[in-house]
Parts: structure tokens; sequence; C-alpha cells
């Protein structure tokens, strides 16, 4: 794993609000904003960006928790922007701290965590849990 970041960078993505994003479930369309799974999928991958970075070859990052408030919804069309900061390197779990905007409004914060593993620790831990 390589050390590269430090408290308070920043990676940043946006995506814009489809209708596939809406909060939608088996009995269909509930509300005709971005959902909270959307969010939390954005969320997770503008931490991600930081772990890419620091991976060696033979390792891979693995979420270990997930965070959403809820601010203000974000509307079909609506650009919305994904800013991850780092906040801590414990061990080898990544922590960043997330903000979701629309313009000036504030959408969600929230926070994220990430381990970096070996590909074979990894499918250790997959296998033994399989069924």
């Amino acid at each position: 794993m390589k050390d590269l970041f430090k408290p308070g960078d920043q990676k940043k993505t946006s995506f814009i609000v489809t209708d596939q994003d809406f909060a939608t479930f088996r009995t269909g369309t509930l509300h005709k904003v971005c959902s909270t799974f959307t969010l939390g999928r954005e969320m997770e991958w503008s931490s991600r960006l930081f772990v890419i970075d620091m991976l060696e070859e033979d390792e891979e990052g693995v979420g270990t928790f997930l965070t959403i408030d809820h601010h203000a919804p974000a509307f079909l069309g609506e650009n919305v922007k994904v800013i991850a900061t780092f906040k801590s390197l414990k061990k080898n779990e990544v922590i960043c701290d997330i903000q979701v905007n629309v313009n000036q409004r504030i959408i969600a914060t929230g926070s994220t965590g990430q381990k970096i593993l070996s590909k074979d620790k990894i499918n250790q831990i997959f296998t033994s849990l399989e069924r």
C-alpha cells in the first residue's frame, strides 16, 4: 500500500441525475429524486479514487462502512458534485468524509471506510465464508 495522502486532500467526481437514479423499489418509483442507493454508490466511488491510487499490484480495496445524512433532494437533470476528503489512514483503512452538492445546496454528507488488503487475503476471507 502506498501512503500518498494527508488529511484534507480531496478527490472530486460528479454525475447527472437520471430516472435510473430515482428511489425505485419492487412497487415502483417512490420519489423522482436521487435515491439513497445512488448517493451511496457515488460516495463510495469518490473515496475509492484515493484507494485506487494507493493500491499495489497485488492489493484491492474492500468497503468497511458508509454513512449518509440527507440534507436536500437532487432532482432529475441536476449535476451532482461529490467531494471526498481524506480524513485518515488507520493501519490499512482509508477513512474519508464526503459532501454531496448541487450548486451551493448541500444534498448529503457522510463518511466511508475502505480497507486495503492483499488479493490473496480477500480470496481467503471470501472462500471461508462461501456455502
